[in-house]
């Protein structure tokens, strides 16, 4: 493993030797330094040669990068850590659909423990990887594991909630052993799809401003580049595509129940067909599926930036491809493992209540309301009438 010291002498012995040669400097580095003349000894041949075309960033930035990442990480894993929490020791929270919200929290708590500590180490500490290069394929197949697992996650949550708000009683019922085989299928595909770099299909290689690993989306051989866009279909665009699906067709039954109703109940020269239950019911659907769109929207805004650059570097123009460029949609990504604790913890009333018994202090003054026909943080059920 590179130490701080020995980045540190060769980015000196670079800099004096430059200083003699060009006397103009930006940001402290004299004119020609490229930001792969910085990175240690052990790991240039890892490093794409893309990057030697741009010279290093403000050092400012790897201190703002270092800070942004400090208060993510902290409030991923404090919300993640709830979130799993409350599960556990909630007896009204473990059912089959909460298995998926938390295995969902799991995963993006793992995603930080493992990624935000050594990024925001590197960030204070000259900027560059310092860890060596088998912990560099390391942080990135981590990153890999636990982003697609997440993502995996989202998709099983969209699928459940169509079965059973879609389906209704004609679908499936969604058991412990069947959440259970659903889990397991969304960490062996996560772990299938990041294993290949370590086998010659594809690469972990340093991204951006060169203080975190991913996935090599620069070299455009056939077998880097088949497993990029391997990656963007199977692991970006099927599970939006099931996902989209899943929430169009939630709304659209939603929809089409309600305009049922309003038919029927103007046959019948009455105001509503429903009783107080039944209403509460209706409008636990309506908020489960406001809650979820948002979920997967903010998925998607996470997410597509990062898609969008790796598409680029595979198939478009690279120039505009630059360490910041590639580092912000980057973080962007990570930082979705904060939004669905957050999402959960406000919006769903069972959750609310089990923060409220559990933890007083936190001032949460949500109305425990008997039970009804559908919970508020399990998959709702649409009864569609007909006139």
């Amino acid at each position: 493993m590179a130490t701080y010291t020995e980045a540190w002498n060769a980015s000196e012995e670079i800099l004096v030797r430059m200083v003699r040669a060009a006397p103009s400097v930006a940001w402290g580095y004299p004119t020609g330094v490229s930001i792969v003349d910085l990175v240690p000894s052990d790991m240039k041949t890892m490093v794409h040669s893309h990057w030697s075309k741009f010279p290093p960033v403000n050092p400012m930035w790897h201190y703002l990068l270092g800070l942004v990442y400090i208060v993510l990480g902290t409030v991923s894993i404090a919300g993640n850590s709830l979130v799993i929490s409350l599960f556990t020791k909630t007896k009204e929270l473990r059912t089959p659909a909460n298995m998926f919200v938390v295995n969902l929290a799991f995963s993006d708590l793992c995603m930080m423990i493992t990624q935000f500590p050594m990024f925001v180490y590197n960030c204070f500490n000259g900027g560059m990887w310092l860890f060596g290069p088998f912990l560099c394929e390391l942080y990135a197949a981590t990153g890999a594991v636990f982003g697609l697992c997440s993502i995996c996650t989202l998709a099983c949550i969209a699928y459940d909630r169509y079965n059973l708000i879609v389906k209704g009683m004609s679908g499936p019922k969604m058991t412990s052993k069947r959440a259970t085989i659903l889990i397991a299928f969304c960490w062996s595909y996560a772990i299938g799809w990041s294993l290949p770099p370590f086998f010659g299909w594809g690469r972990y290689i340093p991204e951006g401003i060169l203080d975190s690993c991913s996935f090599d989306y620069l070299t455009r051989d056939s077998s880097t580049k088949s497993f990029g866009l391997c990656l963007f279909f199977f692991d970006y665009i099927t599970p939006l595509s099931i996902i989209v699906f899943a929430y169009f067709h939630i709304v659209r039954a939603i929809f089409e129940h309600e305009k049922i109703l309003r038919e029927q109940a103007k046959k019948m020269n009455v105001t509503s067909l429903r009783s107080n239950a039944d209403q509460n019911a209706q409008s636990a659907e309506i908020r489960i599926a406001k809650v979820a769109l948002i979920n997967i929207s903010l998925w998607v805004a996470m997410w597509t930036p990062y898609a969008t650059i790796v598409l680029q570097g595979l198939l478009g123009n690279q120039e505009n491809i630059t360490p910041l460029v590639s580092i912000l949609p980057a973080l962007i990504a990570k930082s979705a493992s904060i939004y669905n604790p957050v999402i959960y913890a406000i919006s769903h009333p069972r959750y609310r209540i089990a923060l409220q018994q559990k933890l007083p202090w936190f001032c949460i003054h949500e109305e425990e309301k008997k039970p009804i026909s559908i919970s508020d943080t399990d998959s709702a059920k649409t009864e569609t009438s007909s006139s």
